[in-house]
């Protein structure tokens, strides 16, 4: 970690960059701590949980830092502390634990890192307890039934996957069993063995994944017991869960991430606002509450029937979501005469497509909010967006969504340079 010496054994080198084994720590940072999991080491999920809490914030910042400034170009000087939790431990609303035929017996855990090597897992320190305990639950009935574990080899069996979810603020559980089946095994004893245990199951689903795929969920998902959805909270807007609904997994420090984009957007109550990527609607309703009309596009038309969903749910009327690709759906806006004071997105890993640059760029609103879950791709747009002289960095503020990971969220504000 940052501050540490160690002797090494180099064992590739590349024109840029190289990799080592650490053969002997030789001087050792006073923000290394003990890692509370006892398979820290091999998991591969939480990188930095020997790191000390505040230490893991300055680290997230240097890397927003390090990346603005060696891939963007830009002066990264200003970029704010990064605002972290304060128990960032329990935080996750999800878990989805393999299920898998190991040596020839039932493995229940996580992935080792890059492979598909089951360590196992009893507890995880960053899941919401109760969800944790719920999948430990059904593991238990499925090794007590002999339900027959997916074989990734042989492409055989049965289960794949256990996924459980919880509302936050509601806690409202939903529970998903992978199967390669089109049956699921002993789905009596699931729902009798969960129910009676756990009151705040409201939903128990079925999910049929048949193929040969690193995907956990399948297309089909059937409601075998209660509701088709979990419900939740962020900000007071209330948010419908369903297995396939993609829904933040750190929903306290959502609600930080999406104020800070609504501070940044400087909403009066009369601007337009163009939310890109919008999902379910989780950015578009917030920004909802302050601006004159919302318009959100989302490449998946599930979202987007989610997104419609909650807006009626929420009595918000002045937010339209349309299914397509950015880059296409809004052009076709703008020559609609739709002209946004104020654009938002919120793009994956990959960062925001060249085309939908180039359409920001042309339509020119007053300020762009960028909301990246990858300081990478955020400095390349970012440096494309800055190219002409139109556009001007004005704020840098890092989020911690993941305590105990490397990955960290940023927010960033832009200004056009004539306002």
């Amino acid at each position: 970690m940052p501050g540490e010496h160690a002797r090494i054994q180099v064992v590739k080198t590349n024109k840029d960059y190289g990799y080592a084994k650490i053969l002997e720590r030789t001087e050792t940072s006073p923000d290394r701590v003990a890692p509370p999991c006892p398979i820290f080491d091999t998991c591969g999920g939480c990188t930095i949980q020997h790191l000390a809490p505040d230490a893991q914030l300055a680290f997230k910042r240097d890397i927003v830092r390090h990346a603005l400034t060696r891939i963007g170009g830009l002066d990264a000087t200003d970029t704010a502390p990064t605002l972290g939790m304060t128990d960032p431990w329990d935080y996750r609303n999800k878990i989805q634990v393999p299920v898998a035929l190991q040596n020839g017996a039932f493995a229940f855990g996580f992935y080792r890192k890059r492979s598909h090597a089951i360590v196992p897992m009893e507890h995880c320190p960053i899941t919401d307890p109760l969800i944790d305990a719920i999948v430990q639950t059904a593991r238990q009935i499925a090794e007590e039934k002999g339900i027959q574990p997916y074989d990734e080899q042989r492409h055989r069996g049965s289960l794949r996957h256990i996924m459980a979810r919880i509302g936050k603020q509601t806690g409202e559980v939903m529970v998903v069993f992978v199967t390669k089946t089109d049956d699921l095994p002993f789905r009596k004893a699931f729902i009798d063995g969960l129910t009676s245990r756990y009151p705040q199951i409201k939903s128990i689903v079925h999910n049929v994944n048949n193929r040969r795929t690193n995907a956990i969920l399948g297309k089909e998902s059937r409601t075998i017991w209660g509701r088709d959805a979990i419900y939740d909270k962020i900000g007071g807007i209330t948010f419908a869960i369903s297995a396939h609904s993609f829904y933040q997994v750190n929903p306290s420090q959502t609600e930080v991430l999406y104020k800070k984009a609504l501070e940044f957007a400087a909403l009066t109550g009369k601007e337009t606002v163009i939310d890109a990527y919008c999902g379910i609607g989780t950015i578009s309703l917030f920004l909802a509450k302050a601006a004159k009309h919302v318009y959100g596009v989302e490449i998946v038309p599930e979202a987007i029937a989610d997104a419609r969903q909650n807006a009626e749910r929420n009595g918000i009327t002045n937010a339209s979501f349309e299914a397509g690709k950015a880059e296409e759906v809004i052009p076709a806006w703008r020559a609609q005469g739709i002209a946004p004071d104020v654009i938002v997105v919120d793009p994956p890993r990959k960062g925001c497509d060249a085309a939908l640059l180039d359409t920001m760029r042309a339509m020119q609103p007053q300020r762009i909010v960028y909301v990246s879950c990858n300081p990478a791709t955020l400095a390349r747009d970012l440096k494309t967006l800055t190219a002409d002289g139109l556009y001007q960095v004005k704020k840098i503020q890092p989020v911690d969504m993941f305590p105990q990971t490397t990955h960290v969220e940023t927010v960033v504000l832009m200004s056009r340079k004539d306002k």
